[in-house]
């Protein structure tokens, strides 16, 4: 079992810097690939990015590529999302999630694949 509890979010303006946090708990973070997913309002969820168990392997969504940075640190539990340069389209509620993986280099781009959810932390940015 983990639980996922995210923090960071707020309400920013359009091409400032923000960073959410993610933070887990339990002894087996380092099993997990994690990622981040948001959802705007009126929208579904949509994959944001995922990093690997040991933080190897990233991959970004085409919408925050070159903007947006996913880094985990596994001695403290938690994993992180680097928002540089954000645009109003970026306000959403950003969850983080954990799923198994058995290869330590996988990530997780499929909702139905993440086990655990945290509940969610609101960013805004205003133009």
């Amino acid at each position: 079992q983990v639980q996922l509890v995210e923090s960071g979010g707020g309400l920013v303006q359009a091409g400032d810097s923000l960073r959410l946090s993610c933070a887990a708990s339990g002894r087996t973070f380092s099993s997990y690939a994690m990622g981040w997913f948001r959802q705007a309002p009126g929208k579904e969820r949509e994959f944001v990015a995922s990093i690997s168990r040991y933080g190897g392997t990233t991959t970004y969504s085409d919408s925050v590529k070159g903007r947006f940075t996913v880094s985990r640190d596994n001695a403290k539990n938690t994993v992180y999302l680097q928002m540089n340069r954000v645009k109003p389209e970026d306000t959403a509620v950003y969850s983080c999630a954990a799923g198994s993986t058995v290869l330590t280099t996988s990530i997780i781009t499929t909702e139905t694949r993440y086990s655990y959810w945290g509940q969610g932390t609101q960013v805004t940015v205003s133009s």
